[in-house]
């Protein structure tokens, strides 16, 4: 497996006022795949997400990424697991205001050991016309494209996407959700998508549903639809 979480435990509190994000959570994917994991707010599922990318750490258990054991790691050797394998995507975009749109993507590319072309990126998510523009001088599923490929520049193991379309409408998350599709297809780049929108599951390889820190199910999509099929 690509990735496998064993027993995953992350507690805030303690004695009565605990509260488990995480409560013994065992999860694995296949590389390749496109993962969507489903919660309410304050299920888990970005604990869950965090932990993967490095971003945060389980109390116990143990998570792997493609055969490199992440937990325990740290300082130098944390930092280059996020910077070599993993590529994030947030929900609101988190681009530097006062780079241009090349420029926001070019300042992963240059810190990154076996960096994708970047004009093939901007080509391929339909962003190239806006290089020079600034993030205030696009839509919010521009700069969302422009957060895809700077995520996707770095040439990641795992592409990792919080609330992907949470803060778009229904034209411009179909458009976003596309060109997910297209970054797996033409590149194998395996994708966690959380959300809470059950449309977007239909699109994913494995579903995965989390509530109160644990895994209430998973399932695989046999019949997988297409952004351009699914309801939004």
């Amino acid at each position: 497996m690509f990735i496998e979480v064993k027993d995953a435990k992350k507690q805030y509190g303690s004695g009565e006022a605990a509260v488990y994000a995480l409560d013994g959570v065992n999860y694995s994917l296949e590389k390749g795949k496109i993962c969507v994991i489903l919660g309410p707010s304050g299920s888990g599922k970005s604990t869950l997400l965090n932990m993967i990318g490095g971003m945060d750490s389980p109390d116990s258990g143990e998570i792997t990424v493609d055969g490199q054991k992440i937990t325990g790691l740290r300082g130098k050797a944390l930092t280059a697991y996020r910077k070599q394998s993993v590529g994030f995507v947030f929900q609101f975009y988190n681009l530097i205001p006062d780079l241009t749109v090349e420029e926001n993507v070019q300042v992963v590319s240059e810190i990154a050991e076996h960096p994708l072309d970047m004009d093939e990126i901007l080509r391929a998510l339909d962003i190239e016309k806006y290089r020079y523009r600034f993030p205030r001088e696009l839509s919010g599923g521009q700069q969302q494209r422009v957060a895809i490929a700077r995520a996707m520049v770095k040439n990641p193991k795992l592409l990792l996407c919080d609330e992907l379309t949470g803060a778009l409408d229904t034209k411009s998350s179909r458009s976003v959700l596309r060109f997910i599709e297209t970054i797996n297809r033409q590149y194998g780049t395996t994708t966690l998508i959380i959300t809470h929108n059950e449309s977007i599951a239909l699109l994913a390889d494995t579903v995965v549903r989390i509530r109160d820190g644990r895994i209430a199910s998973v399932s695989e999509n046999t019949e997988k639809m297409t952004a351009d099929e699914i309801e939004l």
